[in-house]
């Protein structure tokens, strides 16, 4: 074990000053999460510590002996406690059991075994305990250990039975699997790795249901991949270490499956999927709760994925990395984008040009008056169609004649 936690001024030495000699020493066991990070070499966050007895009489007990930094917080219902010891947060726990009822996701807890607290744990993997007073690793369910070692997630009961009693214990599966390599090869594992193991276990449908319309979506002759698995390729070339890159690789073709049509010339084409997919992208991380600016961040990605300056006042590196990743992504022998002539064409392009230049000539307005329709989104189709000439340079954001000449000609 090369963090010791039981080190002088460790929260773990100032419990076992005061226990010695009382009813709490050697019955007090350190569990769950940092127990395995302890014994995977990683310096844990935090301590949750079990007893088979009264939690909050030990909260108690030990802010009487003063070694708790602040009175602490109980938790009746579940027979638990936090207190804050020499800078670490220290949850203390009775070990319980819990059921629940249909009708409600709030466990009904009783007072049970040390045993029995560790099969209505997640995995066995976080129900190893290390004994605070002989230092020793317990490992009660006789599987914890094993499966560290061999790097495997199993559930201590039946999978139905622990994934039942609480259902966000699978997306805890898919995280730690990437997060610590579990069931991998020696190896990082990717971002990509992990939506596909969420859409797999059918956890994408409770909380990104959009994100399901990608797949076995067909995008035609330019790529060999459908829209969903091209996505995760995209993620994966995009790289680590961007959550705004990342979550706007996963979604810059979020507006496809809505948007496919079938030309004249029989190519499958994602008339204004940019367009869709920005405010799709955004409504869906408001309704995750990120922040208005990641939201946004991410939403202007998405918008200019297909042209360099569609989004002038975002980041150059971002874009940048966003439109090679979805280039490098496309069927191999498929001429792409040159991407050598991006960098400077990207800066060139945030930095002279405002957003104004960049719009369609003609006002939503002007087009409706023009092909005889009512405002909609058919209005809404032929603007970004104009938005799209002025991004390719066929057309002045300024010259409303021209295009009017070039709407009616297309609208035919």
């Amino acid at each position: 074990m090369r963090v010791d936690i039981f080190a002088t001024g460790s929260p773990l030495a100032a419990i076992n000053q005061v226990i010695g000699g009382t009813a709490y020493d050697g019955k007090l066991f350190l569990v769950g999460g940092s127990v395995r990070d302890l014994l995977m070499g990683r310096e844990p966050k935090d301590f949750d510590i079990v007893l088979e007895g009264d939690a909050l009489a030990l909260a108690h007990f030990l802010s009487e002996k003063g070694i708790a930094e602040s009175f602490p917080a109980v938790y009746p219902r579940f027979g638990t406690a936090m207190v804050r010891i020499a800078g670490f947060d220290v949850e203390l726990a009775s070990a319980r059991k819990e059921s629940y009822e249909e009708t409600s996701r709030k466990p009904h807890v009783e007072p049970a075994t040390l045993l029995d607290d560790m099969r209505r744990r997640d995995f066995t993997v976080n129900a190893l305990m290390i004994d605070l007073r002989s230092r020793e690793t317990i490992d009660l369910l006789g599987q914890g250990l094993a499966d560290l070692k061999a790097k495997v997630l199993r559930t201590p009961l039946d999978p139905d039975d622990t994934f039942y009693d609480d259902p966000l214990r699978m997306m805890r599966a898919v995280r730690f699997k990437h997060a610590l390599g579990f069931e991998f090869a020696p190896g990082l594992p990717t971002a990509d790795q992990a939506m596909e193991d969420l859409r797999a276990l059918g956890l994408l449908a409770e909380f990104w249901p959009e994100l399901l319309a990608m797949v076995d979506v067909d995008q035609g002759k330019f790529h060999h991949l459908p829209v969903w698995e091209h996505s995760l390729l995209v993620v994966r070339n995009a790289g680590p270490g961007d959550a705004i890159l990342a979550l706007a690789a996963l979604m810059h073709d979020i507006g496809k499956p809505s948007t496919r049509f079938i030309d004249e010339k029989g190519d499958t084409r994602f008339f204004g999927h940019e367009v869709v997919g920005e405010k799709m992208a955004e409504d869906l991380l408001r309704r995750l709760h990120f922040s208005t600016k990641e939201t946004q961040e991410v939403g202007k990605l998405v918008r200019s994925h297909m042209r360099l300056g569609s989004s002038p006042n975002f980041t150059p590196t971002a874009a940048r990395r966003l439109v090679e990743a979805d280039a490098n992504s496309l069927r191999p022998g498929v001429k792409t984008l040159d991407l050598s002539q991006i960098h400077s064409q990207l800066a060139a392009v945030q930095k002279a040009t405002p957003r104004s230049e960049l719009e369609s000539p003609l006002s939503g307005r002007e087009i409706a008056d023009a092909l005889g329709i009512e405002p909609g989104p058919e209005v809404g189709k032929w603007k970004r169609w104009l938005t799209e000439r002025v991004l390719e340079g066929e057309l002045s954001p300024r010259d409303k004649e021209v295009a009017m000449s070039m709407l009616l000609k297309e609208a035919g």
